[in-house]
């Protein structure tokens, strides 16, 4: 099996490719992505951290100077509402929008909501104990932090079944040269998005309450304040960051831990293993394996040259499994310590929601191992299609 991103097989397990990568070609290009494929965790870590290399170039030259396609214009309402959060940006506005956002979407906001995302956590358990068993993606992983980020934006309940699709559907544009039909998906459940949204800033705007949506309206630095379509792009990277990423880390950790079962009965043995659990899951079989930068200068890794205007794909996977970090990589060991995983990224572009995922990740963990000790797995799990949000379709478990 050889780097195909498209693979099912690959999908399933990347790791033994990742390996012969490390040893044999740690930077090479790959005809088939049109990406430079980086897989050591230094090399990986330092282009993190290298300002040579942004999110987006746009700022820098335009598509035909990077020797790409300039965008569809039926695409312009899903660029246009992505560009609008820090995600897709570069200094100075990523600078400015970062500052502003964590004005409002402050540590001690998120850690005032562990007892709500506790609660949460414990009510769905139990419903899965009441039912013996069932999904443990769809009735957990998937209601939880949709829940938390609408609770945190100030949702109204009887519209929150409509965040999970548009999240879904917006994200499928992040994978590898997503088909037509899934880019037109994306562009409606932007438009459908940016409209509900801008209703509901509207409205809070007017009428403020105690939620991110009206803090992020009424904070400001020196004067200066989000535009409403700048609130607009960050409440949507927000849930689609906050919930993608959290389903299918918590999916991919209870397939490791059943995999694993003397490391899961460690766990049931010590529920105070848990902060060091969801650091070492995180770091085992990640929901995020990768992530693209664009070459700005012309940058020099492992030896070789990558010039301006190159793709670069950082396969944090491969990092996070490298033996030069990570003693015995490729086995999960619980008390991992430390752990310099790379998982929610470095440098300028880390994962402003990290300590949300964190806690997330811990009281859903926490919730099904006092509720249901005696958790098994009844059939071996499909992984989705996609690679770039690499996550189950299903995990069937019952008591």
């Amino acid at each position: 099996m050889s780097y195909d991103p498209w693979s099912a097989e690959f999908v399933a397990d990347p790791y033994p490719v990742f390996e012969r990568l490390r040893a044999e070609r740690p930077v090479f290009f790959d005809e088939a992505t049109g990406q430079w494929v980086v897989s050591r965790y230094a090399d990986v870590d330092a282009l993190l951290r290298d300002r040579r290399l942004g999110r987006s170039y746009l700022h820098t030259g335009t598509h035909e100077e990077f020797g790409q396609q300039a965008e569809s214009d039926f695409l312009k309402p899903f660029w246009d509402l992505v560009r609008a959060g820090m995600l897709d940006v570069e200094p100075p506005t990523h600078t400015r929008l970062r500052r502003l956002v964590s004005k409002a979407f402050t540590a001690r906001m998120v850690e005032g909501l562990r007892p709500t995302i506790r609660g949460l956590a414990e009510g769905l358990a139990a419903d899965l104990v009441a039912r013996g068993g069932g999904d443990l993606l769809a009735d957990l992983a998937e209601p939880l932090p949709v829940t938390v980020i609408a609770e945190m934006l100030g949702v109204p309940a009887e519209d929150r079944g409509l965040l999970r699709p548009w999240s879904a559907d917006i994200c499928g544009m992040y994978e590898l040269n997503p088909p037509d039909e899934v880019q037109r998906k994306a562009v409606r459940a932007a438009n459908e998005f940016s409209d509900y949204l801008r209703g509901l800033a509207r409205a809070r705007a007017a009428e403020p309450r105690d939620d991110l949506i009206s803090a992020l309206a009424r904070v400001a630095d020196e004067g200066d304040r989000l535009t409403e379509d700048e609130l607009i792009g960050t409440c949507v990277l927000l849930l689609n960051a906050g919930h993608e990423a959290t389903v299918n880390a918590t999916g991919n950790g209870w397939w490791a831990l059943f995999r694993n079962p003397g490391e899961l009965e460690r766990l049931h043995a010590d529920h105070g293993l848990v902060p060091t659990a969801v650091e070492e899951l995180m770091r085992y079989d990640g929901p995020a394996p990768m992530f693209e930068r664009w070459v700005l200068e012309d940058v020099e890794v492992g030896g070789v040259t990558i010039p301006r205007g190159q793709e670069v794909a950082l396969q944090f996977a491969s990092a996070n499994r490298d033996p030069e970090v990570f003693a015995d990589p490729d086995t999960l060991d619980l008390g991992r310590d430390p752990n310099p995983h790379i998982s929610f990224g470095l440098g300028i572009h880390f994962c402003l929601g990290a300590p949300l995922a964190r806690i997330e990740m811990a009281e859903s963990l926490g919730a099904i191992l006092r509720a249901a000790p005696a958790l098994k797995l009844i059939e071996e799990p499909r992984w989705k299609p996609g690679y770039i949000l690499r996550g189950l379709e299903s995990l069937k478990v019952e008591l």
